[in-house]
């Protein structure tokens, strides 16, 4: 292969950057010109990309986000948005595409596929919800993230014996939600993989408040109920001063973290190899610490398998 693209799409997370600079510097190492479309599939279909070179990705490695930019496309996601795009891509002179991003993002990689052109998928998605990897992009910068929040939180709870509803994200998924209960021993994890009683929940914090112990912390995962309804209930049910922080897209930001930073450099060196090896229509993931190829058509129909240990772990710690 001449020339290869790669993109960033939906949601942008740390590690972005990284992995962008690792896929250049792999291949310009292996005589392959590397462009990037700036702004996802929106950027594609309108053919607006520069030349990735070592200069355009110095110094971008410690900075989160993604410097080429992301954005949501809904025309892509029609047959004539993506021909337009396999005509922007043959127009540039690529021979092959590397897309980072989420499930939505996956999906478009694999219609291109099916078109035939040659793509790799990385996952990069803060909720960790993409199947065949035992992690993705990003998760692990934005669990520090929520931990530092917390912990910092937990203080003025203590301060001012209050409970405090901390909504994280996960619409879908409760990942972050109870890995971060787990590291910063909250009380209750709220994730939508499971029913919850509030009533039965307010119980166990008024015995708790009987008990001598005045401050709670309840981690919410956006998709598994309304914050002030929650945070509502507990204060009538048992009088506790009843805050509620959302920590919203500060989860998404930051220098990524030594795991994010090499998670990303080996995605990115991974998917280059691929594409020039005539390995295409796969994504890349991480299981036990190997990296791994894995068909994009498996990628999208799976699920992800929950994390048993982790869920009995919670159990354990009482969450």
């Amino acid at each position: 292969m001449k020339r290869l693209a790669i993109l960033t799409s939906g949601g942008d997370c740390s590690g972005m950057n990284a992995c962008i600079r690792s896929a250049v510097r792999t291949a310009l190492r292996m005589n392959i010109e590397m462009i990037g479309f700036r702004k996802g599939y929106l950027g594609l279909m309108k053919g607006d990309f520069i030349t990735l070179d070592t200069k355009a990705v110095s110094g971008i490695l410690h900075h989160g986000g993604t410097f080429l930019q992301s954005a949501r496309s809904p025309e892509f996601r029609t047959p004539e948005g993506q021909k337009v795009a396999l005509d922007r891509l043959h127009e540039a002179g690529a021979e092959g595409l590397v897309v980072l991003g989420g499930d939505g993002s996956l999906s478009g990689a694999l219609a291109l596929h099916r078109l035939g052109f040659p793509v790799v998928g990385i996952p990069a998605s803060i909720d960790n919800d993409i199947p065949f990897t035992d992690m993705a992009l990003g998760v692990d910068t934005a669990l520090n993230n929520i931990i530092y929040a917390v912990d910092c939180i937990k203080d003025t709870a203590s301060s001012h014996a209050r409970a405090f509803v901390i909504e994280v994200m996960g619409r879908n998924s409760g990942y972050l939600a109870s890995i971060a209960a787990i590291a910063t021993g909250a009380e209750y994890a709220l994730v939508p993989e499971r029913e919850f009683d509030l009533a039965d929940i307010c119980q166990q914090l008024r015995g708790r408040y009987e008990e001598g112990r005045d401050n709670a912390i309840i981690i919410l995962a956006e998709g598994a109920g309304q914050a002030h309804q929650i945070a509502d209930s507990i204060k009538d049910a048992i009088g506790f001063e009843t805050r509620v922080t959302v920590l919203g897209h500060y989860q998404r930001g930051g220098a990524p973290t030594v795991f994010d930073r090499l998670l990303a450099s080996r995605f990115g060196k991974k998917a280059v190899e691929l594409l020039d090896d005539g390995t295409c229509g796969v994504m890349t993931g991480l299981s036990c610490n190997n990296i791994v190829a894995t068909p994009l058509e498996e990628v999208i129909k799976g699920e992800k398998r929950p994390q048993d240990d982790l869920l009995r772990l919670a159990e354990v710690l009482g969450i």
